[in-house]
């Protein structure tokens, strides 16, 4: 009777071997990705090279923004023109206390959460009184008035932006030393990924996935969408308010372009490219679109015909055919092609 209870109560070897090696699939692809980045400084040391540092860092702080719209546009269904006016909300932090003496760099992080989480609220408040094109209208509005707030901080560079003297002062590190600046990036991305992956795993996530799929059912459910909504939306907004504060750090340069709706269109395009509503998706478009955008723009390859000429000077059209092609073939995006259906939410 032990044996026969012991039988039906335990999975079969083949049935556990299978869920690690479904689970070792699923984190492969993250895995490799974070075993690139980690190699980054070696390779530039090596091959003397620090320029790339700077462009990996760069692509870490762009995918983190487009991390924190991803929580809001893959798994919300909410389509935000307007959260580049976060990152400027950061970037602007750090330079208006630097140019006040202040270079605490938690002080200048917690002045920014604080700004931005405040800021969400109210816009939160206001445009997820609707949906669908006016959501998108009343974001990119609110973005585009913030925006020309900061052209007329005459005080602090107005339309020609505002130079930061030096770096953040954070305790342990210098980010003077752009190994250490590197370093530090890695570990907010790689924090704030756990924790995205936490979350959009937890109950606050179904109900956040089940809101964009069938928000009429939801609410029949008894779920408070607005609360859920607004939560995901201002975490969103914190995330890439903190992303604005390394681009502050690394550029050292606070610029109104950083609240342009152009830039609201380059996150939602990394988190198309990478894969909408899939952890890592927005990173890897990140990467693809900063890199394909230095390739391009730059076309170091001998063409024949003037072709390379040609490509420099209107490489925005071959990136648009890059999209098209993306959009068109890898419907999951870049990493949801690479890791897999069942893949798609990790």
């Amino acid at each position: 009777m032990n044996s026969t209870l012991y039988a039906k109560d335990t999975p079969p070897y083949g049935a556990s071997a299978g869920a690690r090696g479904k689970a070792f699939r699923r984190a492969a692809p993250a895995a490799a990705i974070f075993l690139a980045l980690c190699a980054v400084p070696a390779a530039a040391h090596l091959l003397g090279q620090p320029f790339w540092l700077g462009l990996v860092a760069r692509i870490m702080i762009l995918g983190l923004a487009a991390v924190g719209l991803n929580l809001v546009l893959g798994y919300g269904g909410m389509v935000s023109l307007g959260h580049a006016m976060y990152l400027g909300i950061g970037a602007y932090s750090v330079g208006i206390l630097s140019a006040h003496g202040v270079d605490s760099g938690l002080a200048h992080l917690a002045v920014a959460l604080a700004a931005g989480a405040a800021v969400a609220l109210i816009v939160g408040l206001v445009c997820l009184k609707t949906s669908g094109m006016a959501f998108i209208m009343i974001t990119l509005a609110f973005a585009q008035m913030f925006y020309f707030l900061a052209i007329s901080l005459k005080q602090y560079g107005g339309d020609d932006g505002l130079t930061i003297a030096s770096h953040s002062r954070v305790p342990g590190l210098s980010l003077d030393d752009p190994y250490q600046f590197y370093l530090l990036v890695l570990a907010v991305l790689a924090i704030i990924c756990a924790l995205c992956k936490r979350l959009t795993d937890s109950r606050f996530g179904l109900v956040l996935r089940g809101s964009r799929q069938n928000p009429r059912r939801m609410r029949a459910l008894g779920f408070p969408l607005l609360r859920y909504r607004l939560a995901a939306y201002v975490l969103s907004a914190m995330i890439v308010v903190m992303a604005g504060v390394l681009l502050a750090n690394l550029a050292r340069f606070a610029s109104p372009s950083y609240m342009s709706w152009t830039l609201s269109g380059d996150l939602v395009l990394m988190c198309v490219l990478g894969g909408m509503a899939t952890l890592l998706g927005p990173i890897v478009g990140a990467a693809a679109f900063v890199l394909l955008e230095e390739f391009l723009s730059g076309m170091p390859l001998d063409l024949p015909a003037g072709a390379a000429d040609l490509i420099r000077t209107h490489w925005l059209g071959v990136f648009g055919v890059f999209v098209v092609a993306v959009v068109l073939f890898a419907r999951r995006g870049l990493y949801g092609a690479l890791a897999g259906r069942e893949d798609t939410d990790g």
